[in-house]
């Protein structure tokens, strides 16, 4: 069986250095913040080129404290992607402000710049992209059409730990960037685990607030707040393995390169594109088929050993949830054809040569003997 990841192996292999960091923690019983979280922080803004990280208890909190603090409200618009994990839409939603949906640029799935000034509104306050699959989000567009209407970047790089975009870390180019540490990540926690980085002192200093019941000092409640700490065991595990974040990415890309070669000449089967080889850090590896054929396709693999997944099978605006906003079949055809054909093969840094030969020959006999 080839599993669609092996976090197991994983932490089999730093086994050591985590139970250290894990038992320090239970040593000094600081369990919620403290200097588990605190050393982290510092660790991944540095990494990330930020002068601040804030540390909270996953993904989605990362995304509805950095809205809350970027001012975002009742009545405002957030423009974001229709193709990506619905938490990007939830804290929208959370805040009060409606998630305005644009289509994908079809070549790397991510949010297409050039639709995004179409819907621009005098109630849209903010740009929200997500950096899919581990492939940075075209930042220089979208940058510029923030500076031309006044609108805040808020980058959702749940899925883009260590990523680069023109040579600069994803998460430090807007003004502010989100993470999600949940364990199938890059970068995984032991459990829920998320952060924001920015270099707005006064942006990271509410959401420490925020996080912890908006607290200005013990018992000084300033605003409504939240409890959304991270805690002290998780900041210890991902500070261990930050410090293999690029070896690993390095071992994704290395199978990249390998699915991207032997699949390459597979009828039926379109490839991952890939703009920058050095800035994706392919934390998954989705490739396209017969849409008609998606779940014989998956079972057939499944029974030769091969785990998949679909990221994502709807699009987010076309979700039962979100109806009330009168969107339709049709109005995002790029995301709607890339959901309807997508797999995602396994992909993890820990695989060995033997399993990416059986995944690539399970493919090529699933996929073009039909």
């Amino acid at each position: 069986m080839v599993p669609f990841l092996d976090i197991r192996e994983q932490n089999r292999r730093i086994e050591k250095e985590l139970r250290a960091a894990v038992d320090q923690v239970i040593d000094n019983a600081q369990f919620i913040l403290g200097p588990g979280t605190k050393s982290f922080e510092e660790a991944f803004a540095a990494y990330c080129g930020t002068k601040y990280c804030v540390g909270v208890n996953n993904g989605t909190s990362a995304l509805h404290m950095a809205l809350i603090a970027n001012g975002i409200g009742p009545g405002d618009e957030v423009i974001t992607t229709a193709h990506t994990w619905i938490s990007t839409s939830w804290a929208i939603s959370y805040v009060g402000a409606t998630p305005k949906y644009v289509d994908i640029d079809p070549q790397t799935y991510n949010l297409d710049p050039s639709l995004v000034e179409s819907v621009i509104t005098p109630r849209t306050k903010a740009i929200l992209p997500v950096h899919l699959y581990g492939q940075a989000c075209e930042l220089k567009s979208l940058s510029s059409i923030c500076d031309s209407h006044n609108l805040r970047l808020i980058e959702d790089a749940a899925q883009a730990h260590g990523a680069k975009c023109d040579g600069k870390r994803v998460g430090s180019i807007g003004h502010i960037g989100c993470f999600s540490f949940y364990p199938g990540k890059n970068l995984g926690a032991f459990g829920e685990a998320g952060a924001v980085v920015t270099d707005d002192q006064e942006m990271a200093e509410r959401i420490r607030r925020l996080r912890d019941h908006a607290q200005d000092g013990r018992h000084n409640h300033v605003e409504l707040g939240f409890n959304t700490r991270m805690e002290g065991i998780q900041g210890a595990v991902l500070e261990v393995k930050l410090r293999h974040l690029d070896a690993w990415n390095e071992a994704r890309r290395r199978l990249a390169d390998y699915y991207r070669e032997n699949l390459a000449n597979v009828s039926g089967l379109r490839l991952p594109q890939c703009v920058d080889p050095q800035g994706h850090v392919w934390h998954l590896f989705v490739v396209l088929v017969d849409a008609a054929r998606r779940d014989e396709i998956r079972q057939e693999l499944a029974d030769q050993g091969i785990a998949t997944g679909v990221h994502y099978p709807t699009p987010v605006p076309l979700q039962p949830v979100y109806q009330h906003l009168g969107h339709k079949p049709g109005d995002f055809p790029v995301a709607e054809d890339v959901m309807a054909q997508c797999i995602s093969l396994p992909m993890f840094p820990e695989w060995e040569e033997s399993q990416a030969r059986q995944v690539v020959d399970a493919v090529k006999m699933v996929v073009s003997n039909k």
